[in-house]
């Protein structure tokens, strides 16, 4: 009998201790014990995750901003670059169309989100930042109402987010970066720079920092020539399209929206060929920047369009002579635009129309059913055909809860100028070391806030890439004062305060090593 129970005891046996090995399940206790000692974190993680299952829910499709979203599709379902902007986010779409399904593109982006908020906790642990600091200064991304918003809207700004995000986490992950993980930053930023032409001037701010290293020649060779080469692919292929070697056609119309803000004539004093885009409308009265530049007869009646060759020639050329005319107007213009992002109210700026779009709502969107964006489609067509289902589908008990979350927790302006303030006082801190790792996100930061608002103009949405650099930057202020020590890794018993002699004997509990 006992021989009997014995062989049948056997496989039981045999397989348990197969899945003893199986590695997912072996590393489970692993995982439980990173869980428990970075508990505050896990608690904004999984609180992330449940509220963007909650948008899931609750909005069953996209979100859509009319405009942008479907000249996104409409370049994934019939490829052509677009005079206006960028579609580098259709390559993206296209890449997805298979699946056929526009709840899975709203799903991944959620997915970058979080994975955004890992990595800027991962980074500022392995820094030996404090483990509660380190979560805090990851909470906002991952639990801010107008970023999930964002998130699940078929717009560029997650994908452009979460590309840049793995690029500088991939250049600050080792004091010296390899040139071949300086290839695959540098591909990265070139691809976002294809999603949204804003990140420009980014490349330059990379390879600065590389220099500063002094990590040698090949990572910042290797960096340069990754950077360029998806720019490059797709101003050729701009060029065959168009016949200019360019990323778009449109920044003479964003530049004049810019100016029209301050712009007077009478200062100006354009040549005769520039004179019908004065405006006579009192400054006080004019239209912001992001909303006159679909309105206004000055440059939507002219003769080609804003977008011609010649037009956004002729408009790029009033707006530099605007600059150089009002040079303390026009940084007056870029200052009160700036302080908006750290204003304690929320406005329905650059135009209630636009505003609408940016907050949840707890009934279907209404899509116009006969315009196009890109030849060959309309907008509810490309929708259809795309997703196979309804453009727009609302289940409202769950969109309630998701569209009163979002009004009520978000990243408060004064919130935002804390942050911002916080990363500054870091760089104040580590002087000596020309700001610490602190410095390249700040920076990117900075420069992710003021571009658009130099070159176009104040939107709600462009603060949204700007979070996660400065929640980075904030976080890396709180770096130990020596870094002399080994690397910490997540999930240490011990915070980065104590010292390292006493680290080192004793028990680190159950970690991950992130290197």
């Amino acid at each position: 009998m006992a021989d009997i129970m014995s062989a049948l005891a056997r496989p039981v046996t045999q397989a348990r201790g197969r899945l003893a090995g199986f590695a997912p399940l072996a590393s489970l206790p692993r995982l439980a014990g990173l869980a428990r000692v970075n508990w505050l974190f896990t608690l904004a993680l999984g609180a992330g995750a449940f509220l963007r299952l909650v948008a899931v829910l609750g909005y069953p499709g996209m979100l859509w901003f009319v405009g942008d979203s479907f000249l996104y599709l409409g370049a994934a379902l019939r490829p052509m670059p677009d005079l206006s902007k960028t579609v580098g986010y259709s390559f993206f779409l296209r890449a997805l169309e298979p699946f056929h399904s526009l709840i899975l593109i709203a799903v991944l982006q959620h997915l970058m989100a979080l994975a955004i908020g890992v990595l800027v906790y991962a980074l500022l642990r392995r820094s030996r930042v404090p483990r509660h600091w380190a979560a805090l200064a990851a909470a906002p991304v991952l639990l801010d109402g107008n970023e999930i918003e964002v998130e699940h809207m078929m717009m560029a700004d997650t994908l452009f987010t979460f590309l840049l995000v793995i690029s500088v986490a991939l250049l600050l992950w080792r004091p010296r970066p390899s040139w071949p993980v300086c290839l695959i930053a540098g591909l990265l930023t070139g691809y976002a720079i294809t999603v949204r032409s804003e990140g420009l001037p980014l490349p330059l701010l990379l390879l600065a920092y590389l220099v500063v290293r002094r990590v040698g020649w090949r990572p910042v060779l290797a960096l340069a020539v990754s950077c360029a080469a998806p720019v490059a692919g797709y101003a050729l292929w701009f060029h065959s399209v168009t016949g200019d070697f360019a990323l778009t056609r449109s920044e003479g119309i964003y530049l004049w929206g810019r100016v029209s803000s301050f712009a007077q004539c009478a200062q100006i004093k354009p040549p005769a060929d520039e004179r019908q885009f004065c405006l006579s409308t009192p400054l006080a009265k004019r239209q912001a920047p992001g909303s006159i530049i679909w309105s206004a007869p000055q440059v939507r009646q002219m003769p080609g369009g804003p977008v011609s060759v010649r037009g956004n020639h002729l408009l790029r050329d009033f707006a530099v002579h605007a600059i150089l005319a009002q040079p303390g107007a026009y940084l007056k213009t870029i200052v009160k635009d700036a302080g908006m992002a750290v204003d304690w109210r929320r406005l329905p700026y650059p135009s209630p129309g636009s505003a609408y779009y940016a907050f949840f709502h707890p009934r279907p969107q209404m899509l116009p059913a006969h315009r196009s964006w890109i030849p060959g489609g309309t907008a509810i067509g490309d929708v259809r055909a795309y997703g196979h289902a309804s453009p727009s589908r609302v289940i409202k008990p769950v969109a309630i809860l998701m569209a009163g979350y979002q009004r009520v927790f978000y990243t408060w302006g004064p919130l935002f100028g804390a942050i911002l303030a916080i990363g500054l006082g870091g760089l104040i801190r580590f002087w000596r070391r020309l700001g610490g790792d602190g410095l390249l996100p700040w920076v990117f930061a900075v420069v992710l806030l003021i571009s658009p608002i130099a070159l176009a103009g104040f939107s709600y949405r462009y603060l949204l890439p700007v979070l996660p650099f400065s929640c980075l930057a904030a976080g890396l202020a709180a770096v130990p004062g020596r870094r002399d020590g080994p690397v910490a890794p997540v999930g240490t018993a011990g915070d980065s305060a104590v010292p390292a002699e006493r680290t080192a004997a004793e028990p680190q509990g159950e970690a991950i090593r992130l290197s």
